[in-house]
């Protein structure tokens, strides 16, 4: 017998002929605005879900008679599967207002909000995670990087003058651009390397870096050259940021930060404000790359000085000891490891 015959659960059939239509419903509504219809459709799901289980006890089995019986009705769509009606419990359970899903969640795609719900447990960091989607329209790859390298927890964290020597909002607006650590899990570097190492890295895997700096920053070239006096000066990398609309020079370190290094960033800016600023422009940023920083030093080094600079470190995850990286298999060694260990299950199969 049909399972709209046979209910599993009290009320079970009223409560799927009501979906049936409301899905409908949503379908016609969706050519004009599909993402958001869909996510407050889901949403509306997984709350007569959460609502029934709660007051009615259902269990887990209605879920998959109900993924069963909606992919049956709806076989063109492809969001009915048990998997994702526990999201849909999981986003009601998560965001019971509906107008927090209709005004911001419902604004970035389906998937984006899944991969905020199982990643980000506290729900401030997930507002924050759902406005920067919105604002920077963040793929769901970027999403997951930027939560995997817990961006939340890094944006603004810098040691900065910016306060004192830009004006509102252009100095909250700057704050927010610089993060502390910059996450460069992307690079292989040893020990070893040097500062020019680092640059020649960063630019080889320059939109791996453009990705970690953020959205609005533009490469203008490394080592770029100035001329002050007479004399040849070189800035290890230059960028402009389209919506900050000023110049944004990075001093890279491979050391702890020490107080010079800041005096030499504000030449740096006044050569740059000179040189390069266009009249539209606003004052050109620094950005101090170290390795490590004294919070106390580094905000005494910028405390007098007139120029907006900034002092952040770096961290390298993937740097592996030269005597480690060569005890490690190779790729090759891996797969023939792998292949052995296949043909030695096949054996004891057969």
């Amino acid at each position: 017998m049909a399972n709209d015959q046979s209910p599993i659960a009290a009320g079970y059939n009223d409560f799927l002929h009501d979906l049936k239509e409301r899905i409908r419903s949503a379908q016609v509504r969706a050519i004009l605005a599909v993402n958001s219809e869909l996510v407050l459709l889901y949403w509306q799901i997984g709350r007569e879900i959460l609502t029934r289980q709660q007051q009615q006890g259902w269990g887990a089995k209605v879920v998959t008679q109900l993924a069963k019986d909606l992919q049956q009705e709806f076989p063109q769509m492809k969001g009915f599967s048990r998997t994702n009606l526990l999201y849909m419990r999981a986003f009601a359970e998560a965001y019971p207002d509906e107008q927090f899903v209709q005004q911001l969640a419902g604004q970035i795609p389906w998937f984006h909000n899944c991969t905020i719900l199982d990643k980000v447990k506290d729900s401030t960091e997930r507002l924050w995670y759902i406005q920067q989607t919105i604002e920077h329209g963040w793929s769901r790859n970027v999403l997951v990087h930027q939560i995997s390298t817990g961006l939340y927890h890094r944006q603004g964290k810098a040691v900065t003058n910016f306060e004192r020597t830009l004006p509102k909002p252009q100095s909250e607006l700057v704050q927010q651009i610089v993060k502390d650590p910059y996450n460069f899990d992307f690079l292989s570097l040893g020990e070893s390397a040097q500062e020019r190492d680092l640059e020649k890295a960063l630019v080889e895997r320059i939109r791996d870096f453009l990705l970690e700096l953020g959205v609005g920053f533009a490469f203008v070239g490394s080592q770029y050259h100035l001329e002050v006096g007479g004399q040849d000066f070189y800035l290890d990398l230059l960028f402009y940021h389209l919506r900050l609309r000023c110049f944004v020079v990075v001093d890279l370190k491979i050391v702890d930060f020490q107080p010079e290094f800041s005096g030499k960033m504000n030449f740096y800016l006044s050569a740059v404000d000179d040189l390069l600023r266009h009249s539209d422009d606003q004052p050109s940023i620094g950005i101090i790359l170290c390795r490590s920083k004294n919070r106390v030093i580094a905000e005494y080094a910028l405390r007098d000085l007139n120029k907006p600079i900034g002092v952040s470190t770096y961290q390298l995850h993937n740097a592996l000891p030269e005597k480690i990286k060569g005890s490690l298999p190779t790729i090759e060694e891996l797969e023939a490891q792998l292949e052995g260990v296949s043909s030695d299950d096949n054996a004891d199969v057969g």
